[in-house]
């Protein structure tokens, strides 16, 4: 395999690798922002739910990814002999799956491309377990101050190295106090989550609400930003889509209510008051300086993510904001997490420029091996189709593997719609007969 490169002078070439919309609009900003005047491309995992064109539209990103084959197919991409620096904008698992491979074809100290790896947006769960997923990249992004003094203090603690962590911003934050003054009347933009809140139940009270506000609000303009149209495939999962539980509620919805997708920078730019319950629009907002509430009407929870703005000043209830709450965040809160004015992009640059000048990398270290894993590791690997040790998987263990995992999906939905058949049927019928 052929490694050398040529010494004349070029832009660096950045590679994304994604593996969704959302991944791949901060996989290739984060590309721009820390390699200004670099070449830069990207490559989608071929996967079953590949977004759609109009989803890759949305991102605001003019370059489209082209589509590449599993990882295996990825990591023997001749294409990366030439690359200066590979961003993975993948989950951890995808993340400890690409690095095995590389650390397979490249087990030597060699002249391949600076690894690098990071989170789309805030990090408010599995702090442990995301980091040491993507430990063993050379370079591991975090958003800001708050992360990278977490991250640095959860890998010296797990033996891993904490000088890996580099703090930046994420990239499509824009300018900071950008907020500015649109035509037409005051805003509220509530920013939904495919999965947060989860129920039916909930995700109908956020209706409920929204039709409630701009029934009170006539003089108001309520926005409800979806992530994509129903059966566009997201980052994570939505089983109950907004537009499909407002065309069953069997409410009038108020003319002053619409349901609207795109680009959330752009819909920020004509909003007000930005509603959430923890999207990372909640952060676009703060940025720039727009009033923002972190919604606390399901409770402020690990696993709905509004706990991490706690301390904000923008924890409030829909009552809160019917009555004319506009809250605002806090200065030092916002400073700390990675808001408003900072020199962490231009400190990023400056290491990662220093960082491209090393003619040898030494060989890539995932945290995870058959030494220290070797109950976890095949099966995590064997999702990305390759085997414990980066090897690609033989047809015949994939074609089981393919097996397993369709079985395992398969079960999962039959929980999940048993599981719902109680919540949404059974429990209410249940308590409608206890009253009797």
């Amino acid at each position: 395999m052929t490694t050398h490169r040529s010494t004349t002078a070029r832009p660096r070439r950045v590679l994304v690798l994604a593996d969704t919309d959302s991944r791949w609009k901060w996989g290739f900003l984060t590309a721009q922002q820390l390699f200004p005047g670099g070449s830069h491309s990207g490559l989608l995992l071929d996967s079953v739910g590949l977004p759609s064109e109009r989803q890759l539209g949305d991102t605001g990103v003019d370059v489209r990814p082209e589509v590449t084959g599993t990882v295996p197919d990825f990591v023997e991409l001749d294409e990366l002999d030439d690359v200066d620096a590979l961003v993975l904008a993948l989950p951890g698992g995808a993340v400890q799956a690409v690095l095995h491979g590389l650390a397979r074809r490249w087990p030597k100290a060699s002249r391949r491309p600076l690894v690098i790896s990071g989170y789309v947006g805030v990090v408010y769960e599995k702090h442990a377990e995301g980091l040491l997923l993507r430990s063993g990249s050379d370079v591991i992004l975090a958003n800001s101050r708050t992360d990278a003094e977490e991250f640095r203090r959860l890998l010296a603690g797990s033996n891993a190295d904490p000088s890996v962590v580099l703090e930046t911003v994420l990239p499509f934050l824009g300018e900071p106090d950008s907020a500015l003054a649109h035509e037409g009347p005051f805003t509220l933009t509530f920013a939904a989550q495919p999965g947060v809140p989860g129920s039916r139940a909930d995700r109908e009270l956020v209706l409920r609400r929204l039709i409630r506000h701009a029934r009170l609000h006539p003089e108001r303009e309520v926005l409800l930003k979806v992530r994509g149209k129903v059966g566009e495939r997201t980052t994570h999962v939505e089983n109950y889509p907004y537009q499909q539980l407002a065309a069953r509620l069997g409410v009038q919805r108020p003319d002053n209510l619409t349901i609207v997708h795109g680009n959330m920078g752009e819909v920020l730019a004509r909003t007000d008051l930005l509603v959430t319950v923890s999207s990372t629009a909640a952060v676009e907002a703060m940025h720039r300086g727009i009033p923002t509430a972190i919604l606390t009407d399901f409770g402020i929870k690990e696993r709905l993510g509004n706990h991490y703005f706690i301390g904000s000043g923008c924890l409030a209830g829909f009552s809160e904001l019917d009555n004319g709450e506009l809250p605002v965040a806090d200065a030092d809160w916002t400073s700390a997490h990675g808001l408003g004015r900072s020199t962490a992009v231009d400190d990023a640059r400056a290491a990662l420029a220093a960082r491209l000048t090393e003619q040898v990398r030494p060989p890539l270290r995932p945290f995870y091996t058959m030494e220290t894993a070797s109950g976890m590791l095949p099966q995590l690997l064997g999702r990305y189709d390759l085997d414990g040790h980066g090897h690609a998987l033989e047809a015949d263990d994939s074609a089981l593997l393919d097996l397993q995992s369709a079985m395992r999906s398969l079960v999962s939905r039959a929980a999940r719609t048993a599981y719902r058949q109680g919540v949404d049927t059974v429990a209410p019928a249940l308590r409608r007969l206890a009253r009797l």
